[in-house]
């Protein structure tokens, strides 16, 4: 599993990346929440290639593996952003929780369950 945990933080790279991104261009000229939105897009997409690549360089074992590595990403990945909002920034439970309602147009739980289900996506692919 190590190589999926350090991979991890390659993904960090990328997400960050990715806000940065939002934030320097796209974010300037739209509401928060369509750029919120497009950011989870684009980076749901430049993760997809990434996992593509990590799941090709270094293939799990079987599907029952693949699924493992998914789960260990969201747990790091959720782990992760309550420590830095409820942690570093100090943010409220409610704030921090309300990322992930879906019925007010918040879409970032979906890049939750792509990191989570593509690991075992592309290892089926790449068995075929």
């Amino acid at each position: 599993m190590l190589p999926y945990v350090l991979m991890w933080f390659a993904m960090l790279v990328v997400a960050v990346g990715n806000g940065v991104l939002r934030e320097k261009t796209f974010a300037k000229s739209m509401p928060e929440l369509r750029a919120h939105q497009l950011s989870t897009v684009i980076g749901t997409l430049a993760m997809g290639v990434l996992i593509w690549f990590i799941i090709r360089r270094w293939p799990p074992a079987s599907g029952r593996e693949a699924l493992v590595i998914g789960l260990l990403w969201l747990g790091l990945t959720v782990g992760f952003e309550f420590f830095l909002g409820l942690v570093l920034r100090k943010r409220p439970w409610a704030e921090v929780i309300g990322a992930y309602d879906l019925r007010r147009g918040r879409v970032w739980v979906l890049f939750l369950l792509w990191i989570t289900v593509a690991p075992g996506l592309f290892y089926s692919l790449q068995k075929t």
